[in-house]
């Protein structure tokens, strides 16, 4: 039988069929070539603090907070912001500069927020102290992951901070994790394995008063326990703290001071000596720039509170995420601030005015100033209010954030007071200092 005539029928089919095939080929390439990889479905809002879950391991249950920026560049930076016993991530955004500093330079904040009911971070245990032993910088670091692989970050160009319990975490992430961080800045925290215990405790009294002490070289070694066999570069480290710290005593400065020389293999002599603002004693180890390998500011004075606006300008200058320094800040006088309070028993109300006397519109505000001794703020309206006591910092309200040349701000706060019930004496906005009536 011929099969001719079967094979002639077939051909319109088939060259139908091909033609259909070349006219698809090109618009399933476009597709393919235009449909964004995995990571950049993951959908995070700019310019607002959220919530990411399912971040990956997370033996201790942490939360992780975002921010990230509409300016955010190509290959980002990132900065983990720790935050203080009692605290959290969103009291850590709220508290402090670093998503406006992001605003400004296009990196990505982390926010990690303890759910444990003390709200401290682990700096204590053997699982903390060990690179991927367990514990929350297992935690931190698959929030470090989960940006580097979303947003695909500078895996270079990564970085630590923290204040008290989240500087205590700031000197653990390095000494667990030297490959992952460039460098970190802990205010009023204590050295690697300071706070270790094998009991359970979150808490080691001896470390908090100053009376564990070692030589560089113990210090050192107990970093370079928590990754046996690493060779590779250490990370630079930038440490703050006050004279008169009574929560982690001010011997713990010098500590750390001790184990980040020895661990960076840099003198115990400083390079260089100066004093960049009234009242501190800036020493830099193993050269003289802005990214010298130790960087270390002492507060004559200062109580455990210390951070205040400004001090994370100078961290991102130590990072290297600022290549001109610090902003340069407005001029004194530039603001006029009145307070007043209300007081009965053991509690009071305060009123503070905020008048920009500059002539030019101010764009989101930290007011700072000093509670007198005594005295702990419990609520607060037309600013958020971090820490509670000592040395605040009032950020504005997002309905408050603007002040135009001549225009006012009035803010206030309840508290508790021990019997001194005044107003407080003086007050810096961004950084300035506000004549004050």
């Amino acid at each position: 039988m011929s099969l001719t005539p079967r094979n002639s029928a077939r051909r319109p089919l088939r060259s139908a069929l091909l033609a259909l095939f070349a006219a698809l080929v090109p618009l399933l390439a476009a597709v393919t070539l235009t449909a964004p990889p995995a990571a950049a479905r993951t959908v995070v809002p700019t310019a607002a603090l959220t919530e990411v879950t399912d971040f990956g391991t997370n033996p201790s249950n942490l939360q992780m907070y975002l921010y990230v920026p509409e300016s955010v560049t190509a290959h980002p930076a990132v900065v983990v912001a720790v935050h203080y016993c009692t605290g959290s991530g969103p009291a850590m955004y709220n508290g402090t500069e670093w998503a406006q500093l992001a605003d400004t330079h296009g990196f990505v904040v982390i926010y990690p927020s303890v759910t444990r009911a003390s709200k401290c971070f682990d700096v204590s245990s053997p699982q903390a102290l060990k690179r991927g032993g367990g514990s929350d910088p297992v935690g931190i670091k698959s929030m470090i992951d989960w940006v580097t692989r979303t947003y695909s970050a500078d895996t270079g160009r990564i970085y630590a901070t923290g204040i008290s319990s989240g500087a205590m975490m700031t000197n653990v992430l390095l000494g667990d994790y030297p490959d992952v961080f460039a460098a970190g800045a802990a205010f009023s925290g204590v050295p690697f394995g300071c706070f270790a215990t094998t009991d359970g405790s979150e808490w080691n009294s001896a470390c908090s008063g100053g009376t564990v002490l070692h030589t560089p070289q113990e210090w050192g070694d107990l970093v370079r326990a928590a990754y046996p066999g690493y060779t590779g570069p250490r990370p630079r480290m930038q440490v703050w703290h006050g004279t008169e710290d009574d929560v982690l005593r001010y011997p713990n400065f010098g500590e750390e001071i001790k184990q980040w020389t020895n661990v960076l293999g840099v003198g115990q002599t400083p390079a260089a000596t100066d004093s960049p603002a009234s009242g501190w004693t800036r020493t830099r180890y193993g050269s003289t720039g802005d990214q010298a390998p130790v960087e270390a500011i002492s507060l004559q004075g200062v109580g455990h509170n210390l951070y205040s606006y400004g001090m994370a300008a100078r961290a991102l200058t130590f990072f290297g995420l600022d290549a001109a320094g610090p902003a340069p800040q407005p001029q004194p006088g530039g603001c006029k601030v009145t307070a007043t309070t209300n007081a009965w028993n053991t509690g009071l109300t305060a009123s503070v005015t905020i008048t920009n006397t500059g002539t030019t519109t101010i764009n989101g505000w930290q007011l700072a100033f000093t509670l007198p001794a005594g005295q702990t703020i419990t609520n607060g309206w037309g600013a958020t209010y971090a820490p509670a006591a000592g040395a605040v910092t009032a950020t504005n309200a997002s309905y408050n954030g603007s002040l135009a040349p001549n225009a006012s701000v009035t803010i206030g706060y309840q508290a508790n007071h021990t019997g001194n019930s005044a107003a407080p004496g003086a007050f810096t906005l961004n950084g300035t200092a506000c004549t004050a009536s």
